[in-house]
């Protein structure tokens, strides 16, 4: 691994994706959700994206200077056409839209219709904890992920993001409906080393722990994590006449979709009392004895929050895979690389 400064990663990021074909606006604004993957930890989300990012511009798969709209209001309700824009964009759109629309009605739905992949989604969730609203937000994507009792992939991974407002850092849960996100399987790839059995299936169905051959994911508890991933399809996609599982399952071109809530919480309860509540939550929770081999009771969120600090403050690591292709393609492109702060790192082997 190779330490970077993080704002060094992500000039170099933002830099990257305008090279690439990205609006400097969009090239900003996904750059820092990268980069953010990065700080806590999910590299699965982080930089190791660009190369693809790039690859689906050249292939017409992102409209990189596309601007996200509000095409239709109802109530509570607001459908925003991204028209194939960056993930990272749109969804910060969709929830700039939830919120504004929470802050009226108490709470706001935000239908983004045509987005492309959003990273981590836990940014944009974040986006409104911080505001003091809840937050909300799922994605909908083509099939990658086995649908409980077939072998192949039927479903998608479809992750769903809570985060509430508490004292200090909110609490921030950010899942996929696999056992794990497919980013996972590629950051493994990356490193060069194999994953944990239970993550995917070869593409004969049987299971594997080389992150070379899986090509479908497992749903994470089997029939629940494939029945909430459906549900989210629904929702997601299928809510605003945009369905992309059976496009995609019928050999017809499939687009992806997101959804973006907020909740006022004063529309509920009185926001002092709900802070109270939560904190003695939080307490009560982290209060209950640990189990054998764990160090503390973690709230959602709590582990990311602490390696941001740790890696903002020590510098990000990235594999030499990672590495390897942001550098091909800031060949190709022209772009400067950073300077690293140091030349090799060692780190614990990610956990599953």
């Amino acid at each position: 691994m190779t330490l970077y400064r993080a704002e060094d990663l992500q000039t170099y990021a933002a830099a990257l994706l305008t090279g690439g074909g990205f609006a400097p606006v969009h090239a900003e604004q996904t750059a820092r959700v990268l980069v953010w993957a990065n700080a806590r930890g999910a590299d699965s989300h982080g930089v190791l994206r660009i190369p693809r990012y790039v690859e689906m511009v050249e292939q017409g798969k992102i409209n990189p200077v596309a601007t996200p709209e509000v095409k239709s209001s109802n109530g509570a309700v607001s459908i925003l056409e991204a028209d194939g824009a960056p993930g990272a964009s749109s969804m910060l759109g969709a929830m700039d839209e939830a919120v504004d629309i929470a802050g009226r009605l108490g709470i706001g739905w935000c239908s983004a219709r045509n987005i492309t992949h959003a990273g981590a989604i836990g940014y944009y969730t974040m986006q409104a904890a911080r505001r003091g609203y809840v937050g909300i937000v799922m994605t909908a994507s083509g099939p990658l992920m086995a649908y409980h009792g077939a072998r192949v992939s039927g479903v998608s991974t479809n992750p769903v993001s809570i985060a509430v407002p508490a004292a200090g850092n909110p609490l921030l849960l950010d899942m996929s409906t696999s056992n794990v996100a497919l980013g996972k399987i590629m950051a493994a790839k990356d490193a060069g080393t194999m994953v944990p059995e239970g993550w995917g299936i070869d593409k004969d169905g049987a299971a594997s722990t080389d992150p070379q051959k899986i090509v479908t994911l497992t749903p994470l508890g089997g029939p629940k994590g494939s029945g909430l991933s459906l549900m989210i399809e629904i929702l997601a996609s299928v809510l605003v006449s945009n369905p992309v599982i059976s496009e995609a399952l019928s050999g017809r071109s499939a687009t992806m979709n997101g959804l973006a809530l907020a909740l006022n919480i004063q529309a509920f309860t009185n926001a002092d009392v709900f802070a109270r509540q939560i904190a003695e939550l939080v307490a009560s929770i982290k209060g209950l004895p640990a189990a054998s081999g764990t160090e503390a009771v973690l709230m959602p969120g709590e582990r990311g929050f602490a390696m941001a600090d740790q890696r903002t403050r020590d510098g990000i690591p990235i594999a030499k895979g990672t590495l390897k292709r942001l550098s091909e393609l800031a060949q190709r492109l022209g772009v400067s690389e950073p300077t690293p702060l140091q030349a090799a790192y060692e780190t614990r082997p990610a956990a599953p």
